[in-house]
């Protein structure tokens, strides 16, 4: 069943412009898939899906543009929707983001595999990436904010 519905998830953000996981639960149950929300959110996870900003400008579901790696892919694509500032310290990189933008970032630096980021710290807006003594801070930082384009 998991499956058949992560299945019918990825054809239904492929077709529909869906914006929230409400719409989202409200179409797989009409296709005779009923979904928690808590059950939604882990499949868009494993399907490595994120909201991003079409064409006009509006959210909605989809999958990260092509690139390199999907995780690369994925940084880019969240870095640009999310980052506002990217500054260094030491072995610091600190990301700022509008209000709950924080959690996406790190999760997706967490997940990268960008050389030298050892782990991140996000509050609300902001994320702390612990760099890796033999790599310097000002190149990672160099790096992430021209993924951001900023």
């Amino acid at each position: 069943m998991k499956r058949q519905r992560q299945q019918a998830l990825m054809e239904l953000v492929r077709a529909e412009p869906l914006a929230s996981q409400e719409e989202i639960a409200a179409r797989l149950d009409r296709l005779g898939y009923p979904a928690t929300q808590s059950t939604i959110s882990r499949d868009l996870d494993e399907l490595g899906l994120v909201r991003l900003r079409d064409a006009d400008g509006h959210l909605r579901y989809g999958a990260p543009d092509a690139g390199a790696s999907n995780d690369a892919r994925q940084l880019r694509t969240i870095l640009r929707e999310f980052a506002r500032s990217v500054d260094h310290s030491r072995n610091l990189v600190v990301v700022k983001t509008p209000p709950a933008g924080a959690s996406p970032v790190a999760r997706a630096l967490d997940s990268s595999d960008l050389d030298g980021v050892i782990g991140t710290l996000a509050g609300d807006d902001t994320i702390i990436v612990v760099i890796a003594e033999d790599v310097r801070a000002r190149d990672v930082a160099a790096s992430l904010r021209e993924m951001a384009g900023l």
